[in-house]
C-alpha cells in the first residue's frame, strides 16, 4: 500500500455496519493499511458475504449489536476510544423499506440519534463520516445533477429516513458541539449507487446478474431504462477516507459531500447489464443474456444524478475506474468466487490496483 495511507496505522477507527458489502471493503482497506479497526454490526446481512469469505471476521474486531441499542453503542465506544467513526449501519434497500417502514426509520434515523448522542458523550471522537445516499435528494427526474444545497426529501421509506440521518447529524452538531471546545470535524457523504464484487444483497441488479450468471439463467432486469449514476464501491470508501483524515487535520473540510462517477458513466440498468454480460464472457468464456422482466412494484426513481463539482474542487478528486472497468473488476471478484479462487488474495489486488490510481491522481 502506498505511503500516503501510512496515516491510518495504528489509527484507532470505529466503523458501524462493517459486516455489509461496503463496510467489508472498507474494514479490508484499512486493515491493509494497518489501522486498529473495531466493527458494530449485526451479523453479517447475507450468506454468503464478502465479510465470512474473506475472513474478515478473524482478522478485525466486531462487537454484534443493533445500532437501535444506545447502551451497547456507547460501551463499546468508551470502551474502544476511536478518534475516527465512520457510520455506514443502515437498512440499506429501497424495496425492503417498503415493506418494513417502521424498522428502516429506526435503523436509519434512531440509528444515527444514537451515534451521535455517543459523539456528544465522547471527547475521544475527533473526525466523524455519516454515510448517507445519492437518493437523500427531493427527485424532480432532471437530467443535470443534485448539488448538496438541494433539498433533502426522499420519496420512499429508505430515501426519506437518509434524508433525516441527515438532518439528525446537522441538529445535532448545531445543537450540542458548534461553539464548543471539542476539537471534532464532521461530514455527512452521499454516494451514487455501488457496484463491485462481494455484494449479495437482493434487489440489486449486479447480485441479481450474479446469481443468474452462476446458475446458468437469464437476468432479470427489472427497470431497464432507470439511469443510476453507477461507481465501483473503492470510489466512495476511499473519499470516506480521504475527508476523514483532511478534516482531522483541518475542519475547515468538514461538510457535506456528493460522490459520483462522471457523467459518461451514468448509465441505463439494461446498459450496465450488457456490460456484465460482456465481461462474464472474458473471465469465464460462458454466455450470458438478459431480459426486461416488468413485474411491477413499488415507486422507484428513473432519473437520477449527481453533481459532485463540490468534491472535485475542493479535494482535486476525480473518479479511478469508469464503469467499464468498475463492471470488469466486479465481474472478475465473482468470476473467481464462482471458480473457488482466493479471494482475499483477489481483494487485496483489486485494492493495490485502484490505489496506484488514486495515488497517480494526486490524492
Amino acid at each position: 500500500m502506498d505511503k500516503n495511507w501510512d496515516f491510518y496505522k495504528g489509527k484507532k477507527i470505529l466503523i458501524t455496519g462493517n459486516t455489509g458489502f461496503k463496510g467489508s471493503w472498507m474494514s479490508s482497506l484499512l486493515l491493509e493499511a494497518g489501522a486498529d479497526v473495531t466493527g458494530y454490526s449485526l451479523e453479517a446481512p447475507t450468506e454468503p458475504s464478502m465479510f465470512e469469505l474473506c475472513g474478515l471476521k478473524h482478522e478485525m474486531r466486531t462487537v454484534y449489536g443493533d445500532i437501535r441499542d444506545l447502551d451497547l453503542l456507547n460501551r463499546t465506544i468508551c470502551e474502544v476510544q476511536p478518534e475516527f467513526i465512520i457510520h455506514m449501519a443502515a437498512q440499506p434497500i429501497v424495496r425492503e423499506s417498503y415493506v418494513r417502514p417502521v424498522y428502516t426509520y429506526e435503523v436509519n434515523v434512531m440509528g444515527t440519534v444514537n451515534i451521535m448522542e455517543c459523539i456528544r458523550k465522547n471527547d475521544c471522537v475527533r473526525s466523524f463520516v455519516n454515510v448517507t445516499t445519492d437518493k437523500v435528494y427531493e427527485n424532480h427526474e432532471w437530467e443535470w445533477g443534485y448539488r448538496e444545497n438541494e433539498r433533502l426529501n426522499g420519496y420512499d421509506p429508505y430515501s426519506n429516513s437518509k434524508s433525516c440521518s441527515e438532518l439528525v447529524t446537522a441538529c445535532y452538531q448545531k445543537s450540542f458541539l458548534d461553539g464548543t471546545d471539542r476539537n471534532l470535524a464532521i461530514s455527512t457523504v452521499r454516494a451514487g449507487n455501488v457496484i463491485g464484487g462481494g455484494d449479495f444483497a437482493a434487489d440489486r441488479i449486479v447480485p441479481d446478474c450474479m446469481r443468474a450468471a452462476v446458475t446458468g439463467k437469464k437476468i432479470e432486469v427489472r427497470n431497464p431504462n432507470s439511469i443510476r449514476p453507477y461507481q465501483h464501491v473503492l470510489e466512495p470508501v476511499t473519499v470516506y477516507l480521504m475527508i476523514l483524515k483532511k478534516q482531522w487535520e483541518d475542519k475547515k473540510y468538514a461538510g457535506n459531500y456528493n460522490v459520483g462517477p462522471d457523467e459518461s458513466d451514468c448509465l441505463t440498468t439494461g446498459q450496465l447489464a450488457d456490460i456484465f454480460c460482456r465481461g462474464w464472457k472474458k473471465h469465464t468464456g460462458k454466455d450470458l443474456v438478459w431480459d426486461s422482466v416488468q413485474k411491477g412494484g413499488p415507486h422507484e426513481a428513473n432519473y437520477l444524478k449527481l453533481d459532485c463539482s463540490k468534491l472535485k474542487h475542493t479535494f482535486g478528486w476525480k473518479s479511478c475506474w469508469d464503469v467499464e472497468m468498475a463492471v470488469d473488476k466486479t465481474v472478475e471478484w465473482y468470476a473467481c468466487y464462482h471458480q473457488k479462487e482466493n479471494l482475499v488474495e483477489c481483494t487485496r489486488k483489486q485494492i493495490e490496483d485502484f490505489l496506484k490510481v488514486f495515488e497517480q491522481n494526486g490524492k
